[in-house]
């Protein structure tokens, strides 16, 4: 586990989860996650790995209450009913959740069921984040994806009628993607009664079996996301993140607490965690992580504790990510006024329609949330 057995100490409060699942229904094309088609067993045999990984970390950390759980994939609507009850029961007999606790589950169109909002409503989910990516059929084609424009439309429906708050998720600069067919998608989402919406530029990654893509065969990302932070906030979604708008009060406290350094745990295959400083990747590969928890050991592939510079510019990357940006005076009373001082000569160095100093606190502006990637 990287040199010490226990480098970090029991959270104090406030804690948020991430729980893995690596299945889906069949790859996409473009997709970097751990996830596979599940081969016979393999469920069950997750489900249990994923209960000896929970018993390790309450031998260090006891039974801590959760503010935040979002369970991901991968697809989390592989999981059959029983299989769902089999993992919140394990859930709930290794923490406990806070009274307001934020809990997300991913869904996908194509596999979501009403047995599963059922299921999800009687248990404590207050969240279901959809992966939409297109309202345009001949995209969702492209993209490898399921289900059908139609099919999406009715899995936001369904989520909605059950009483959970919204996420749909949409990709952009995919190739040959008119502006036509974007501006068409985020006017449904934005009229569908979602509470929120999150964007993302197809990029693309080695390994997949898109990662032989020549880079200039994608379309340009700039205009849709320029053209996106002008209409949703029209329709009453504010962006509070480079990648995400929300209605008010809808924002993702799972991932805030990410960017504001927050304390999670990372279960499950190639999960990632962050505790009190030190951050920790886990085992990818089902076959490699059961094969360490079999043994007795942890699924700690390899952890680090960020200390001086490095964390401080971390930190800062995250914070910028957000719409309110650096609050500064908080900044340097935890990273030194030195570490306050280069973050801003970093800042000063970049064009001043970039970002904006609005008292002690310093943020991008749109423009800078459009190149973020070169800040």
């Amino acid at each position: 586990m990287s040199g010490n057995a226990n480098p970090f100490e029991p959270p104090a409060g406030g804690l948020s989860l991430y729980l893995h699942v690596p299945f889906c229904e069949r790859k996409c094309p473009y997709c970097a996650f751990e996830s596979k088609v599940p081969s016979e067993g393999e469920k069950d045999l997750w489900l249990e790995m994923v209960e000896r990984e929970l018993h390790w970390w309450e031998a260090r950390i006891g039974r801590p209450s959760l503010a935040t759980c979002y369970i991901g994939g991968g697809t989390p609507t592989v999981l059959s009913g029983p299989e769902w009850a089999r993992l919140a029961e394990m859930l709930e007999s290794h923490f406990t959740f806070d009274a307001d606790a934020e809990v997300t589950v991913e869904a996908n169109p194509n596999s979501l069921s009403a047995d599963h909002l059922l299921f999800w409503r009687e248990w404590r989910t207050t969240r279901v984040s959809i992966g939409v990516q297109s309202f345009d059929d001949a995209e969702l084609a492209q993209l490898g994806r399921l289900h059908t424009a139609a099919r999406a439309c009715e899995a936001i429906s369904a989520s909605l009628a059950s009483g959970f708050s919204v996420n749909a998720d949409f990709m952009f600069g995919l190739p040959g993607q008119t502006f036509r067919n974007w501006a068409r998608t985020l006017s449904q989402a934005a009229a569908s009664g979602i509470a929120h919406i999150s964007l993302y530029q197809l990029t693309i990654e080695p390994g997949t079996e898109w990662g032989s893509m020549p880079e200039d065969e994608l379309s340009d990302g700039y205009l849709p996301y320029r053209w996106a932070q002008w209409y949703l906030p029209l329709k009453g979604f504010g962006q509070y993140e480079i990648a995400n708008f929300a209605k008010y009060g809808h924002e993702s406290r799972h991932n805030i607490n990410y960017w504001k350094e927050g304390d999670y745990l990372g279960i499950g295959p190639g999960a990632s965690g962050h505790i009190k400083g030190w951050r920790y990747k886990n085992i990818s590969g089902l076959s490699r992580y059961s094969g360490s928890l079999k043994k007795g050991a942890s699924a700690i592939a390899s952890g680090e504790r960020l200390k001086g510079s490095r964390r401080a510019s971390e930190a800062a990357v995250l914070a910028l990510r957000m719409k309110q940006g650096i609050e500064m005076e908080a900044f340097a009373q935890k990273y030194g006024s030195d570490e306050e001082s280069r973050i801003i000569k970093l800042l000063e160095a970049f064009p001043e329609d970039l970002y904006s100093v609005s008292g002690n606190r310093i943020s991008l502006t749109p423009k800078g949330m459009r190149v973020a990637n070169r800040i």
